[in-house]
Order: structure tokens, then C-alpha cells, then sequence
């Protein structure tokens, strides 16, 4: 071979050479793209064109009343779905479809029609009809579990829970305020298709990012106590032929609820169904002019103030007394002459009231008022709460005065009137209203413990002890307007009202449409135990003392006969009776067992001191081996180390105490 031929060789191997040198690089940087640098999103095109996702509604905690039932929980329920790609006769399958679900033919071609890929059906049916749609087989067709909010009890405090939709967001009540916290993690169906497009094998994801604790709620409320609370309301409410009513019952000593009832009732389970108006908790939403009811306040801030005693008489005119431009008359037309404090509130005299307003005067009368708690928010847990109406003092006329002194131009709602008196039994000390006792996790142990909270101290032990002998004459003499609240061998202190509803039609308070009330709380020496009930527009009997009284009697008696305790009745021992067996500690109830376990406090940590008195402190931190620097009086009110804190090394803890402001 010639040198030219081996030169053309050699030059043609070294650009063979030098091609596939190149070849093989880019080959390979096209791997390294393909398999390093585009990987992700190579891999994410792969999963959407051979996996379809669906979102799935998230798991919800559980709500305990405070003895562990279940009042609301989460079960799984079948829901029909449909992919119209693989559907070729829309029309048949839709009328087969709708006699199944009992639904319209056309919503679902509709939806049939209207989507590519995937389309709701239907949501949370019955076993049976799943069941159905399973054995007709249709291509297409597909039925997948999903969370179902449901309620075991039905309308048992339907108003309180709430409801959730169908997208498991809460909507109304406790659902609604606490929906963060119940709210569990959603989750994701994904269906994987092979290279045809065939459906192969569906799988449930959870989403890394979505990975978040959701809690159950323990209440406050006892659902026995709830059951007993909705029957007596009801009853009444048909018996007196009344648009609705409230009842309330509460622990004046913590603030704890044990019944909230609105009636009329719904079932949160058809929270589709339910009228907004009915939905409405009106025991927090709705204001109104309390009536009669406010009298034990106007007589609470003159006692305190020292303008007047209990001796004091003042002439209340024969049922007419002009205050300005205005003439005011006594409730049913009454002609009463000189009366004694003590007996202003017994007969619930509206001119009476005037003129103990007038002797306490505006200033005093509003400040008193607003300590009480009423025109704010009393901040209890639960959504569309509003204020009342509380106009300021500056704008009052000299019949302003007046009127408010016996309940009327002045709204508040029952949540704060309830509030208002276990103030009065509680000593004098306004406690914050609660309705959940703490959350849990999912494993059962306690996260965190809500505490009776003191707002502050509105009059004092001495004045509301007087007040109280006062109101218990109201319920135990024959002559009291509230005798037909008396409690056998009980001691109850309560006051009837009843208030006319404002006409904005006629611009005057009508006659003919009233709220009538009644509250009162027991024992009167040891108030352990305070029920409001209000019974709207009733037809028949209108009067407080007649309509609403009952009814509180009816619920304390069964209090006291199905809930029992060793406590001995004083007005027994009097007689050397037996004593009789008294459920009156009632907010100590105990909690389930798991809850219970979860609540029990860790020795070697800080107890929760908030809301105790000086002695209770001492006697705790004993208990717990720490000493305690004390600082002012009244209740705790804060403390350093906080409560669940580790026990410094000194075991000090110093305890700040308020009687409030």
C-alpha cells in the first residue's frame, strides 16, 4: 500500500474515531439529561399520563361530651364516581343510575357529559344503594370510600356541635370553630392505567406536605343532662304553644356548660335540609330585652353601693309613677303601695325598680352593668356570638334610666344573662362560660386543658349572699312570683321575667308578643347548679312566673333525682330528715376513663393554679411538695412557672391573685 493510501486510511479511522467520540458523547449527555438532570419532571409527565388523582375529604376527631360519648364522629361511606371516557352510552347509564340512587336522569348525563376524565355521581349513599350500583358493573362505574361526618344522636345540642358539608369544612357551631383543629389530613386516590389506558389498580396517598395532628374535643356538656334539658324545652314550647325557647345549664362556680338547648331542634345529620334560621344558635346570636330578669343586677349594685337595705320601704305609687314625659305602670296592671326592698324583687315591682335606679343613679347603674358582663362578648367558644345592645351611658335620659331598671331598652342575649346570675351565686366572682373541657390527640392523651377562667369580682361575698336570701324569697314564698319554681326540700334563689318584643312596625313594645323567663340556681346556701329557660311568643300563659318557672322545676328536680351524690340538704337537717341524694356536683362529673387518664397531672410538673382561691393554692402546692410566693388577693390569676412546666429546682412558684377589675 501505497504512503497516500495509508494516509487516507489513517484519516479515515481518526474521523470514524473522532464521529463516534462525538456519538458517544452526546448519547451520553443526552442519558445524563434524560436520567439526572429531567428525571423529576420526566417522572411526574409519566405519572400523570398513566395515574389519575383524586382528592379525598380528610378525617375529622372525634367530639366527647364530658363523660365520653360520642357526639359527633367519622365513618366511611361509599360514593359513586364515574370516568365518561369509558362510558359510550352516557343516556343509558344515566337512567340506569338514576333508579338506583333515586335521583334525576338528567343531572347525572349532565354530569356525564360535562367532564373528560373523572365526576362525582353521588356522595355518601346508603350500603344498599352501593351495594346496587356494585352489581350492575357498569364500565366506568366506580364506588370509593370516603370520610362521612356523623352525628350518633342526632338533634341531641345539634346547635352547639354544628354541622360539616360535604367537603368535611365545618359550617355552623363548634364544627365551624374549631374546624382547624378537628380537620384531619387530606388524602389522594390515584388509579394507575397501563400504556392502553386500562385501569389497572387504584392506591391511597398522603401527601408528605399535608401531614399535620388534628385533635378530638371533650366538652363541658353532659349528654344526659343535654337529653333531659331538650325534652323539658320541648315540651313546654308545644305545651304553651311558643315559637322556640333556650334553655341553659351552667356551673356558676367554673363557667362550665352543662346543657345549652335551643328548640326548634335540627338534625345535623340532614344539615342540607336545615333552615338557616333553625340552624341559628339563638342562645349567643339573638338579643333581647330582658324584662324582669335584670332586676336582681339593679338591686346587686344598690346593695353594694350601700344606697339602700334590705329594710328600706319606698312607695310605689299604686302602679302609676310618672318619670318625665312618660307614665310607668306595674307588670298585669298591679297596685302595689309601700314596699320593702326585699319585696321590690319578690313582687318584681317595676316602679319599685325606678326608684331604686334612681336613688343608685345612671353612672353607678351602668357600671354595674357593664361588670356584670353585658354589652360585650362573653368570648365563649362558639361562632356569631354578638353583644347586646348597651347604649352609653352619656345618651340616657331620665327615663332611660327607668326602663333599664326593669329590663327594658337594654338587649342581651341568654349566654350573658346566665353568666350574669352564676356571678351572684358564684360569691360575686363573673366566671368566662366554656363549652369544651380540652383537646386529645388521636392516641387519647390530652394536649391541652381549658381552666375556669375569673373575669372579675362584681360585688362582694357579703352582697351577693344578701341578694341571694333575697331571691330565694322570690321562689319560696307563697306570694313569690316564682313559686311555681319551688324545688321540694330544695332552696332555690331565682327571678321571673317577662318582656315585651319591640313592634318596628308601630315603633312601641308590643303586648301580645313576649319573651317569658325564668332563672334560678340551687342550692341557695351552696349554688352549685344555674338554669336559665326563655320560652318565646308562648300563646298560652305569658307570664314568666307561669310559663318558664315550671319548667326550670321540672329540670332541677330531675337533676337532683337522676344524678346523685351524698350531699345532705340543710333545710332537712333542720327537720332531722333524711337527707336526701343530690347529683349538685354536677361539673365534677367524671370524664372517660381514657380522658380521665390523659387529664391526670404529672407530679413532677406545675399544676394549673388559674381560678383558685389562696387556700386552694396552698392546699395544691402541699399536695405537689412546692412552695408558693403569693402576691395580691382574690383568685389566681397567673403564675411563674407555667402550668405543665417542669418544677424549677427551689420548687418555687410565685401565684399572682386579682379580685378583678
Amino acid at each position: 500500500m501505497s504512503s497516500e493510501s495509508r494516509k487516507w486510511l489513517k484519516f479515515r479511522i481518526a474521523t470514524l474515531l473522532a464521529f463516534f467520540l462525538v456519538l458517544f458523547i452526546a448519547l451520553g449527555s443526552r442519558a445524563f439529561q434524560l436520567q439526572i438532570l429531567s428525571s423529576k419532571s420526566l417522572k411526574a409527565l409519566a405519572e400523570k399520563q398513566h395515574t389519575q388523582a383524586l382528592q379525598l375529604q380528610p378525617d375529622r376527631g372525634i367530639i366527647f361530651d364530658r363523660n365520653g360519648d360520642k357526639l359527633a364522629a367519622t365513618i366511611m361511606a361509599d360514593s359513586v364516581c364515574a370516568d365518561p371516557s369509558k362510558i359510550d352510552n352516557p343516556g343509558g347509564v344515566a337512567k340506569t343510575l338514576a333508579s338506583v340512587l333515586r335521583t334525576d336522569r338528567a343531572l347525572i348525563q349532565k354530569k356525564l357529559s360535562g367532564a373528560k376524565n373523572f365526576c362525582w355521581i353521588a356522595r355518601q349513599i346508603d350500603p344498599e344503594q352501593a351495594g346496587r350500583v356494585r352489581e350492575l358493573g357498569i364500565d366506568g362505574i366506580f364506588i370509593v370510600k370516603e370520610p362521612k361526618r356523623f352525628y350518633p344522636s342526632g338533634e341531641l345540642a345539634g346547635h352547639l356541635i354544628g354541622f360539616v358539608g360535604v367537603d368535611a369544612n365545618g359550617l355552623e357551631g363548634l364544627e365551624l370553630k374549631y374546624d382547624q383543629l378537628l380537620k384531619g389530613n387530606p388524602k389522594k386516590l390515584l388509579w394507575t392505567r397501563d400504556a392502553k389506558g386500562k385501569r389497572l389498580y387504584p392506591r391511597v396517598e398522603m401527601p408528605e406536605a399535608a401531614q399535620k395532628e388534628n385533635y378530638n374535643l371533650v366538652l363541658t356538656i353532659d349528654s344526659r343532662i343535654q337529653h333531659l334539658v331538650e325534652s323539658n324545652l320541648k315540651a313546654a314550647v308545644k305545651a304553651k304553644g311558643a315559637k322556640g325557647g333556650v334553655a341553659i345549664v351552667m356551673d356558676p362556680r367554673t363557667g362550665e356548660i352543662l346543657a345549652l338547648a335551643n328548640e326548634m331542634g335540627f338534625d345535623p345529620n340532614t344539615f342540607s335540609t336545615v333552615n338557616p334560621a333553625t340552624g341559628k344558635n339563638k342562645a349567643i346570636t339573638d338579643s333581647f330585652d330582658p324584662g324582669s330578669t335584670f332586676k336582681p343586677f339593679l338591686a346587686a349594685a344598690a346593695l353594694e353601693e350601700g344606697v339602700v337595705k334590705e329594710t328600706d320601704t319606698f312607695n310605689c305609687e299604686n302602679g302609676n309613677y310618672a318619670v318625665a314625659d312618660r307614665v310607668i305602670h306595674e307588670a298585669q296592671r298591679k297596685r302595689h303601695g309601700v314596699l320593702s326592698f326585699r319585696e321590690i324583687l319578690k313582687y318584681s315591682s317595676n316602679i319599685g325598680s325606678v326608684k331604686v335606679s334612681e336613688k343608685l343613679g345612671k353612672q353607678k347603674f351602668y357600671q354595674y352593668i357593664r361588670n356584670f358582663g353585658f354589652g360585650v362578648k362573653t368570648e365563649i367558644e362558639l361562632p356569631g356570638e354578638v353583644r347586646g345592645l348597651l347604649r352609653p351611658v352619656e345618651n340616657w335620659t331620665r327615663v332611660d334610666t327607668a326602663t333599664i331598671a326593669f329590663g327594658q331598652g337594654i338587649s342581651v342575649t341568654a349566654i350573658q344573662l346566665i353568666t350574669a346570675l352564676s356571678a351572684i351565686a358564684n360569691q360575686g366572682i363573673l366566671m368566662k362560660p366554656y363549652v369544651v373541657r380540652g383537646l386529645m390527640d388521636r392516641k387519647g392523651k390530652l394536649v391541652h386543658a381549658y381552666h375556669p377562667t375569673v373575669v372579675r369580682r362584681v360585688i362582694s361575698p357579703e352582697t351577693a349572699k344578701r341578694l341571694t336570701h333575697i331571691m330565694t324569697d322570690v321562689v319560696g314564698a307563697q306570694d313569690g312570683t316564682g313559686k311555681n319554681a319551688r324545688i321540694v326540700n330544695i332552696a332555690v334563689a331565682g327571678k321571673t321575667g317577662t318582656s315585651q318584643k319591640f313592634d318596628f312596625a308601630r315603633h312601641v313594645y308590643s303586648s301580645e308578643r313576649v319573651k317569658t323567663s325564668f332563672m334560678g340556681f340551687f342550692p341557695a346556701d351552696d349554688p352549685q347548679v344555674a338554669i336559665l329557660v326563655i320560652l318565646d311568643e308562648p300563646q298560652r300563659d305569658r307570664w314568666g312566673g307561669v310559663a318558664a318557672a315550671p319548667v326550670f322545676r321540672d329540670i332541677g328536680e330531675q337533676l337532683l333525682t337522676r344524678f346523685k351524690t351524698n350531699i345532705r340538704n340543710p333545710i332537712q337537717e333542720k327537720d332531722d330528715k333524711p337527707g336526701v341524694n343530690m347529683n349538685v356536683k354536677l361539673a365534677s362529673a367524671p370524664a372517660p376513663q381514657a380522658v380521665q387518664a390523659s387529664m391526670e397531672e404529672d407530679d413532677t410538673r406545675i399544676p394549673d393554679f388559674r381560678g383558685m382561691s389562696i387556700r386552694e393554692v396552698l392546699r395544691k402546692s402541699k399536695e405537689k411538695g412546692l412552695d408558693v410566693q403569693i402576691i395580691g388577693s382574690g383568685w389566681a390569676t397567673a403564675q411563674k412557672p407555667a402550668a405543665g412546666h417542669p418544677a424549677p429546682e427551689n420548687r418555687l412558684c410565685t401565684v399572682t391573685f386579682s379580685l378583678g377589675s
